[in-house]
């Protein structure tokens, strides 16, 4: 009777059940932030699970040592249930949420049809252009992918904004002080959490050893991805303030923050997706497997096929390269606010209110 009520309860009070048993048994107490957030509290209201839940970083130690997991009659799997919360945290606060639940259900399909779709769009663009100039910027100006990318940067970013601002109304956010914000940013540069408390890593991809791998994949990804975006405001400052117009030579500044960028973020995103093949899917939320796949493959294909577009960028393919590059790109940017990316903006403000209960 108590498996059946067990597995009758939904996602917060699954999650509700096993915190207060991991809060009684306080084994794992120094694997991550999950537990000492945990061990503060006597009783967890939803905010509060919400907040755990985004500390998490799935790493899946806490599982492997826990004595509680099946056939135990407590059933204790932490990192799936905490996954599940996440993942619904970001549906539900999701502007709009139709879009992210469909996402979810159907990543892969949504990211091809869109990448595909926008790389036919633009591709098309091209063939309308009248522009002199060399390079890419012949075939689709400057001022036409100003027109094009500026509001799909924009509008996501205010998704987001208003996404997490639910959030953090929800886990009780308080007034952010400049120390909350340093330490946040200190653990989130160094993914603290994905090294656990003795240092040596996580069991995401093998439960019989620690490992680093995972950590460094999500450095080089989270680091790529920020010198690429470092690459395209030095290359939009220097063609407002300077004049400066590309293409610009291999020496500059924004060819060497957005090559070493690109490569970064295609060794961390292939990285972390042979580890998601790898790793045991019953410990994360199986119900959207596909969709956080299809949303590491579509980061690795927008460095990538950036990458294929310097190399082969004198190449008679240059017209289809630049299409499909920019459509990954575009694709990127509209589904950022329903896709995984979320968990970034999210996490760093879970660390930060996790710092504010601390002090």
């Amino acid at each position: 009777m108590q498996k059946i009520n067990i597995l009758n309860l939904d996602s917060i009070d699954q999650a509700r059940r096993q915190l207060e048993i991991c809060n009684a048994c306080r084994y794992c107490e120094s694997y991550c932030s999950v537990f000492p957030a945990v061990h503060r509290e006597r009783s967890f209201t939803d905010g509060d699970i919400q907040q755990i839940a985004n500390l998490c970083h799935n790493c899946r130690g806490c599982y492997y040592a826990c004595q509680y997991t099946a056939p135990h009659e407590f059933d204790l799997n932490l990192p799936q249930s905490l996954a599940q919360v996440r993942q619904e945290s970001w549906q539900e606060n999701a502007t709009p949420a139709l879009f992210a639940n469909q996402f979810h259900k159907n990543g892969t399909g949504i990211s091809v049809i869109t990448l595909f779709a926008f790389a036919f769009i633009l591709w098309l663009i091209q063939g309308a252009s009248t522009s002199s100039n060399e390079g890419f910027y012949g075939l689709l100006s400057h001022n036409a992918m100003l027109v094009i990318f500026l509001p799909a940067f924009l509008l996501p970013l205010i998704s987001i904004s208003l996404s997490v601002r639910r959030f953090w109304q929800k886990v009780g956010g308080e007034r952010i002080k400049l120390i909350h914000l340093k330490q946040a940013f200190s653990s989130a540069a160094k993914m603290k959490n994905l090294a656990a408390g003795h240092g040596e890593g996580c069991n995401f991809e093998d439960k019989d050893r620690f490992s680093q791998a995972r950590r460094y994949y999500h450095q080089a990804t989270m680091y790529g991805f920020l010198l690429c975006f470092a690459a395209t405001s030095v290359a939009t400052l220097m063609h407002y303030l300077l004049a400066l117009s590309a293409p610009y030579d291999i020496t500059s500044l924004p060819k060497l923050l957005g090559v070493s960028g690109g490569i970064l973020l295609s060794i961390g995103t292939a990285g972390l997706a042979l580890l998601k093949l790898k790793a045991e899917k019953h410990l994360g939320d199986k119900r959207v497997w596909g969709g956080e796949m299809a949303f590491t493959l579509l980061l690795f294909s927008v460095s990538t096929t950036g990458l294929m577009l310097y190399l082969f960028g004198a190449s008679p393919w240059l017209g289809e390269l630049l299409a499909l590059h920019l459509g990954t790109v575009l694709a990127f940017f509209i589904l950022m606010p329903f896709s995984k990316m979320t968990h970034g903006f999210y996490r760093l403000a879970a660390l930060i209110r996790d710092e504010q209960q601390k002090h």
